[in-house]
This record gives C-alpha cells, sequence and structure tokens, in this order.
C-alpha cells in the first residue's frame, strides 16, 4: 500500500464516518430555505442553519468537495445577519446544490 492510497482509505473511512452529521447539516440548510421561503425563518433557525454552514465549510474541502465549502461559505455569509424573504430562492439553491455535491461524492 502506497501512502496515497493509504491517505485515500482513510478520508474514505472518515467520509463515511461523519456522513450523516454532514447530510443533517445539510438538512438543517434545506429546512432554513422552507422556512425563509415560506416567511416564517426563525432567528433561532437562522442561527443554526448558520453554524451548519460554518461547519460544512470547514469540512467539505478536505473530503474533495471544495465547491461545497464555496457554496457553505457563501451560505454562512448569507445567513450571518436578518436575512431579507427575497434571499429564499437563493438559499434554497445553494442547499439543493450543497445535496447534489453530497450525492456525487456518495456515488464515488
Amino acid at each position: 500500500m502506497t501512502t496515497n492510497s493509504g491517505m485515500a482509505e482513510a478520508l474514505e473511512r472518515l467520509w463515511i464516518k461523519f456522513l450523516p452529521e454532514i447530510e443533517q447539516r445539510v438538512a438543517v440548510l434545506e429546512a432554513a430555505a422552507q422556512a425563509l421561503a415560506a416567511g416564517s425563518l426563525l432567528a433561532g433557525q437562522r442561527e443554526a442553519a448558520h453554524a451548519a454552514a460554518h461547519k460544512l465549510a470547514g469540512s467539505l474541502g478536505t473530503f474533495g468537495l471544495q465547491r461545497g465549502t464555496d457554496l457553505a461559505r457563501q451560505v454562512e455569509v448569507l445567513l450571518a445577519e436578518e436575512i431579507p424573504h427575497s434571499a429564499a430562492a437563493q438559499l434554497e439553491g445553494y442547499a439543493r446544490e450543497l445535496r447534489a455535491l453530497l450525492d456525487s461524492r456518495k456515488s464515488l
């Protein structure tokens, strides 16, 4: 076994271990996007989504999902303060793309 393949195997084990947490964080973003679209996003939900985006931004690149890190950072900035209802489509788009990235990574 080469060092590179050993590292790849270790990262794959970590991916499998942390995938449920990562998926839950994306689900938090999806729920926040739905609530914003419905006009019912509460401050606590926005704060939870902001924290989830922050954690995703810090971890997705480790698993080869740099686009996911970039998207999560954009969500983090969007949710840093009170977010207008007019940003619902943007937040939904980010969450949808993050979900698609996870799905594509799962199929590798």
